[in-house]
C-alpha cells in the first residue's frame, strides 16, 4: 500500500471501509442496492448510507462508477487517487471488468484539453464487448 493510500484509508469512515471491502472482494461490479443487500447484516438500512459512502470513495479515487452498468468497482490502480484516466473493458457476456491505463490515449486527451483550455476533472472510458474467454 502506498503512503497516499494508507493516509486515505485511515481517513475513511466505518461505512466507507465496509463498502470498499465489499467492492474489493467482489468478482463483478455491484449496484448500490446490491451493496446494500450485502451489508444489511452489518447495520446498513437505507440506500443513502451506501450512496454517501460511494460518493466519497469515488471522490478519493478508490472506487469507480461504471456509467454503462450503473454499478461500481473498486479501483485497481493507485494513480486514480490523483485524478488520472480510468479505462475499463467490460465483457457483456460474463460481466468481467478489467481496469487498464491507455497511456498514449491519456496523453492525447490531456493535450487536447490543454489546447482548448479545458480543465478536465476526471476521465472515464468504457469499452463494451466480449473478453477473450467469451469470444472463443
Amino acid at each position: 500500500m502506498t503512503e497516499h493510500e494508507n493516509k486515505t484509508t485511515k481517513a475513511l469512515t466505518k461505512n466507507q471501509v465496509m463498502v470498499l471491502d465489499v467492492l474489493s472482494k467482489s468478482n463483478a461490479p455491484l449496484t448500490a442496492y446490491g451493496i446494500l443487500d450485502l451489508l444489511r447484516d452489518d447495520g446498513f438500512r437505507a440506500p443513502p448510507q451506501v450512496y454517501r459512502a460511494l460518493e466519497k470513495l469515488c471522490e478519493f479515487g478508490m472506487v469507480h462508477r461504471l456509467e454503462g452498468l450503473n454499478a461500481f468497482v473498486a479501483c485497481s490502480h493507485s494513480h486514480c487517487q490523483n485524478g488520472g484516466l480510468a479505462a475499463f473493458a467490460i465483457c457483456e457476456k460474463c460481466g468481467e471488468v478489467r481496469e487498464f491505463t491507455p497511456a498514449k490515449m491519456s496523453n492525447q486527451l490531456e493535450e487536447w484539453a490543454n489546447s482548448k483550455g479545458f480543465a478536465a476533472k476526471k476521465t472515464t472510458i468504457e469499452l463494451s464487448g466480449l473478453c477473450k474467454a467469451c469470444n472463443q
